[in-house]
């Protein structure tokens, strides 16, 4: 190919004129920016930068072992009006160069019409969402706030709005809207820890200081870090005299946290603790329910009584209250003089006649006035009848001239071993130390039986729960792990403290006595014993010191029983603990009976029967159906291949269980008025009282028999309904 000499030359001409003409084109605009617009980019340039900004993370759950939400950030809200929001503007400056701000007449009337043409429809509104007024009385205050065109102007005056009060005001005219520049709207959201079971191991879930969303104790703040999350970070432009809200981070949620805590179990326990502490007028009561294999918590209790004689969750005693634990220690005395090969099951000891000298002191038998005591007595019975002389003599003999020997036993078989629990203000147990200064000739005797020492719940139960499980002492654990939008993502494992507290052939002995101490005609802990399952324990009562010492007469007593279930193959261990002035004091008459009762609730919610083997093939099994959600009730009826006619699909009904079928009748539901939940599951009531925005408290187990608020009562939003379950606390 020829080169075209010409053909080139004008093409770089063209190249230079186009470059020439871009050239002219940009001067010439930034002259017209410089001067003629310069006043319209020197006002757009006024630009307020704010400050960075938090963006709050939602706070991460906590559930129960079972997926249950027990405890759950639903945010209130405080909601006012501008009604001078994008009608403000500029104009010019004051002597002191600040600028004045003016009021554009035109958009202020547009948006009073806007007001007024939908004003009817907000105040039906707000008469459905917040009935604490009506509709003259919400007319009457937004109408002084649109008049005098207030600047942050209650919705509703005095009203914080919850979860769903609020998202139904977001639906009415004017606040429905989207840009909220428009409507006025300014929304504070406040923080509201939820618990939706009330005060159920409310403790243990811990509380919040709800002004400066901040955890305080518990769960809550065990394991803030992860619930807490990471805040984003925003700030704010204003651009004229509109804002924008430019966002720097994300924030980054909480982790949910999934608890140990069975629902069902928490609520037996408590409610079993309850009706004795009201029998016993007692002062206080704790129950620790704990998974022998894992260590997992599955129920804590802890009940005080308050001036109006009903018990409330005060303090997390089972953690943090250092106890005298009286006679469920002899178990680990008799159990470090086995392991130090000092005595066998066989060894006898003279209790006398229930009084024995200890170098001055009278050391008894509970039953030293009524029966003269127990004489001579091998080491089972001992603790089968919780002998203060067999256990301290044995003791004494052994271990007066080496006593160090005997504390180092009692830290080698896990009694006194520091559990390592990462809730603030749990207490390690407190053993004594021989040394000159805090030593004499009968300390070793009375911390034997359980005084001069001091332990707290948790630490006794971990004890027994080790004897339960072979031997091997598991960290307690709260919590199973975490998650993050219904996903597990960090499990945390059981942790052994103890491999193996002591020899084989002591735990087998130990596990053999406290099995004849409720199983065996002489054990006093009979009471907590069961007629479908053994149990093995050790009871407990221990006079409380008062004043530096103790007195006669109605002193306080701890009373306790310590034990698992089933003997044969253990999956659970409790501590029940109880301290009152009543004028008997038994750890195994009081104790007892509680345990027995959350022990046997529990074992049956755990036993399943295959129904083909006691059927009748001829007949119609037809089970009892409760009130509520229909279409529930009919997939479960078609699952067990069962007959239903009647209302079906989404809605409320009544369920009339016949010999062969079920029949349904549809129930309507008034959105205004408090449905009637009587006959129906917890479940399905609580959604149709929340479903209405009614807060839902419950008491006991079962079907609803009662509800505090009638049916057909008008709908106060926000207020709280009881529920009366057939198996009453």
């Amino acid at each position: 190919m020829k080169f075209d000499k010409k053909y080139i030359s004008t093409r770089i001409t063209v190249i230079v004129v186009v470059a020439a003409l871009l050239v002219v084109a940009i001067i010439a605009r930034a002259v017209v920016t410089a001067t003629v617009e310069n006043e319209k980019w020197k006002e757009l340039g006024a630009v307020s930068v704010g400050d960075t900004l938090p963006m709050p993370a939602a706070r991460g759950n906590i559930l129960s072992a079972d997926g249950q939400l027990m405890a759950s950030s639903l945010p209130d809200y405080k909601v006012y009006i501008d009604f001078l929001s994008g009608v403000e503007r500029y104009d010019s400056l004051d002597a002191n160069g600040k600028k004045i701000r003016v009021y554009d007449a035109e958009q202020m009337a547009k948006k009073d019409t806007m007001w007024l043409e939908s004003m009817d429809s907000i105040c039906r509104g707000l008469a459905n969402i917040c009935p604490n007024y009506t509709y003259e009385e919400h007319r009457k205050h937004l109408m002084a706030g649109l008049d005098g065109h207030k600047r942050y102007w209650d919705v509703s005056p005095r009203m914080v709005l919850n979860f769903i009060q609020y998202n139904e005001l977001m639906k009415l005219p004017v606040f429905n809207k989207k840009n909220r520049y428009e409507s006025g709207l300014q929304i504070i959201p406040l923080n509201n820890r939820n618990k939706p079971f009330g005060s159920l191991a409310k403790r243990t879930l811990g509380e919040m200081f709800g002004a400066k969303d901040s955890a305080r104790s518990g769960l809550e703040l065990a394991y803030d870090s992860l619930l807490r999350g990471e805040p984003g970070k925003m700030h704010n432009k204003k651009v004229l005299s509109k804002y924008l809200s430019i966002v720097d981070k994300e924030p980054v949620d909480g982790y949910d946290l999934v608890s140990t805590i069975d629902v069902s179990m928490q609520d037996i326990c408590e409610s079993a603790l309850r009706e004795k502490l009201h029998e016993l007028n007692a002062s206080m009561g704790v129950v620790v329910l704990m998974e022998v294999k894992t260590g997992d918590v599955k129920a804590i209790v802890n009940l005080m009584r308050y001036d109006d004689g009903n018990y409330y969750e005060a303090r997390n005693y089972a953690l943090a209250a250092l106890m005298e634990p009286g006679s469920t220690f002899k178990t680990a005395s008799i159990m470090v003089a086995l392991d130090d090969g000092y005595i066998t099951p066989k060894t006898v000891v003279d209790t006398g006649n229930g009084i024995y000298n200890m170098y001055g002191a009278k050391m008894k038998d509970h039953n030293w006035a009524t029966r003269g005591g127990y004489g001579v007595l091998d080491v089972p019975h001992i603790l089968m009848v919780s002998s203060n002389i067999g256990v301290s003599r044995i003791v004494d003999e052994n271990y007066h001239h080496q006593p160090q020997k005997f504390v180092e036993g009692l830290r080698r078989v896990g009694i006194g071993t520091p559990l390592g629990l990462p809730f603030d203000g749990a207490a390690d147990p407190i053993i004594r130390t021989p040394n000159k200064t805090n030593w004499s000739k009968t300390a070793l005797a009375w911390m034997s039986i359980g005084y001069e020492t001091q332990i707290p719940p948790i630490s006794t139960v971990s004890f027994y729960n080790a004897i339960a499980n072979g031997g091997k002492m598991v960290r307690p654990r709260f919590v199973k792990g975490i998650s993050k939008k219904g996903e597990m993502v960090e499990e945390f494992p059981v942790e052994v403290i103890k491999p193996q507290i002591c020899k084989k052939s002591t735990l087998d002995d130990i596990q053999n006595i406290l099995y004849r101490v409720v199983n065996d005609k002489e054990g006093l802990g009979k009471k907590a014993g069961n007629p479908y399952f053994h149990v093995s324990g050790k009871t407990g009562t221990a006079q409380v010191a008062t004043g530096g010492g103790y007195k006669g007469g109605h002193n306080e007593h701890l009373v306790s029983f310590c034990g698992y279930y089933p003997s044969e193959e253990p999956k659970y261990t409790c501590v029940v603990a109880i301290r009152h002035a009543y004028y008997v004091a038994s750890g195994g008459g009081q104790a007892g009976p509680v345990f027995s009762k959350i022990a046997q609730r529990i074992y049956s919610k755990d036993v399943t029967t295959d129904i083909n083997v006691a059927r009748d093939t001829t007949a119609v099994f037809v089970p009892d159906v409760k009130d509520g959600n229909v279409m529930a009730a009919r997939y479960v009826l078609d699952e067990l291949g069962l007959k239903a006619r009647g209302a079906q699909g989404y809605e409320w009904g009544t369920a009339t269980v016949g010999d062969e079928m079920v029949e349904f009748q549809s129930v309507a539901q008034n959105d205004n008025m408090v449905p009637n939940v009587v006959g129906m599951g917890a479940k399905d009531a609580v959604l149709a009282m929340t479903s209405k925005g009614i807060k839902v408290r419950m008491r006991g187990r079962g079907k609803v028999v009662g509800q505090s608020v009638a049916a057909g009562k008008r709908v106060v939003k926000g207020q709280t309904v009881m529920l009366e379950l057939n198996h009453s606390r």
